[in-house]
């Protein structure tokens, strides 16, 4: 089999040649050319910027004086930010260009973290991370189809790699803000950050603008074929039906991310608490115990361009979302630390690749709108996650409401199939 057939349906860029595309030289020849390396850029600092935003909540909590409920009231407007920015995101893409819109979005997110250090009650704290939530959502979903179009141009499967990028920037977030909680007060840390993350989107950007654009990817073959029916005037049904089809798969494809993203935001609010209370874990072991998730989450995104070379992409998701099955129900169960330990490893290696293969394929079913919506899905269960975890813990104990993601992750392993099965039947 050719490396070509191999790689999937992803690798074939949807779009029809154009001018632009025919005088642009082809970018597998050097696959980490600069284009590739800003965006990769722009993806580290998002996670970044928002990892030193993490660290500082409980300082900002006390700020503002909130009760816990009250914060969790706060912190939902940043994710309602996200969600009602995610579609317009989309819509400006489309309009513009996905390129763009993220130095417009990594800009407004990179001003908006300096921004809770400086509220002093509950009610400012919400209005300034309904904005934070704003640049987070844009960027997310124009970096996304800035990394489908790159993907469909280089003619290799390296969303992964730029997923790799956010887990590595998060970490290096996490990492240096904690360094610096001592020394430095909240405003100058986040102001540091946001120095920071001006500075690469400045620099970033004016790489990735002046790079050779990548031709924007169409809908799929499900819509080509519909509009070509719509003007032929002979299969208006038909028509329907194709973009009916496109929905669907784009539907599928979020729902993926939403169980995928479910249980990273399980991982990330209970693991820690986990391994500290049900396994007895000290809360140095318990810290060490989850960076040993976010590391192989990280490294599982690195080498997720040549596993699906490999693998396949369907098979790829396939194997990864039943090794975080596998690996959650050991991590949720196991008696001792090591072997939890080992479980929440696996639960990273599983889940690393499923969200950014979903992403990509809904890309290229829906372009930028297609990844909006499959992305607003996937954000709501980085939010439903942590709360039906919390429910189901009062009920029945934290480690039965674990294992709630192994039946996420289960779900988000079986779905790629039917995926790839309307795929080859839209061919």
């Amino acid at each position: 089999m050719s490396l070509r057939n191999k790689i999937g349906p992803l690798a074939r860029p949807n779009h029809h040649p154009s001018s632009q595309s025919r005088s642009t030289p082809p970018a597998a020849d050097s696959p980490w050319g600069a284009a590739r390396v800003a965006l990769t850029a722009f993806f580290a600092i998002d996670g970044f910027l928002f990892a030193a935003w993490v660290v500082r909540i409980p300082d900002i909590r006390r700020q503002v004086g909130a009760s816990h409920s009250a914060l969790g009231l706060a912190l939902l407007c940043l994710s309602i930010g996200a969600v009602l920015t995610m579609p317009m995101i989309g819509r400006l893409c489309l309009r513009y260009g996905s390129r763009p819109v993220t130095v417009g979005s990594l800009a407004l997110l990179s001003l908006a973290v300096l921004l809770p250090a400086h509220a002093h009650s509950v009610t400012a704290l919400g209005g300034v991370l309904l904005l934070f939530g704003a640049g987070y959502g844009g960027a997310n979903v124009a970096m996304n189809s800035a990394a489908v179009d790159l993907v469909a141009q280089l003619r290799r499967p390296v969303m992964p790699s730029f997923h790799a990028g956010y887990s590595f920037g998060g970490l290096a977030g996490t990492g240096v803000s904690g360094l610096l909680a001592g020394p430095l007060s909240t405003a100058w840390a986040l102001a540091l950050s946001a120095a920071l993350g001006m500075a690469v989107t400045v620099g970033a950007g004016i790489v990735l603008l002046r790079s050779p654009a990548a031709a924007a990817v169409a809908p799929n073959r499900a819509g080509r074929a519909g509009r070509a029916a719509e003007s032929s005037g002979t299969a208006t049904a038909d028509a329907g039906s194709a973009r009916a089809r496109t929905r669907l798969l784009v539907l599928l494809l979020g729902l993926t991310a939403l169980c995928t993203a479910y249980g990273e935001g399980a991982v990330a609010d209970w693991a820690t608490l986990h391994l500290t209370d049900d396994v007895r874990a000290s809360s140095v072991v318990a810290a060490t115990g989850y960076g040993a998730y976010a590391f192989a989450m990280a490294g599982g995104r690195v080498g997720g361009t040549w596993l699906s070379i490999r693998l396949g992409q369907n098979r790829l998701m396939l194997l990864g979302g039943l090794t975080a099955a596998g690996g959650m129900l050991i991590a949720a169960l196991a008696p001792v630390v090591p072997v939890a330990i080992c479980g929440f490893v696996l639960v990273g290696l599983g889940l690393a690749n499923l969200f950014p293969l979903a992403i990509a394929r809904a890309g290229e079913a829906g372009g930028p709108q297609g990844v909006a919506f499959a992305s607003s899905l996937g954000y709501g269960g980085m939010l439903i996650g942590p709360v039906v975890i919390g429910f189901l813990a009062d009920a029945a104990g934290l480690p039965l409401a674990l294992t709630t993601v192994t039946l996420a992750a289960t779900v988000a392993a079986l779905l790629p199939l039917s995926v790839g099965r309307r795929v080859t039947a839209d061919r």
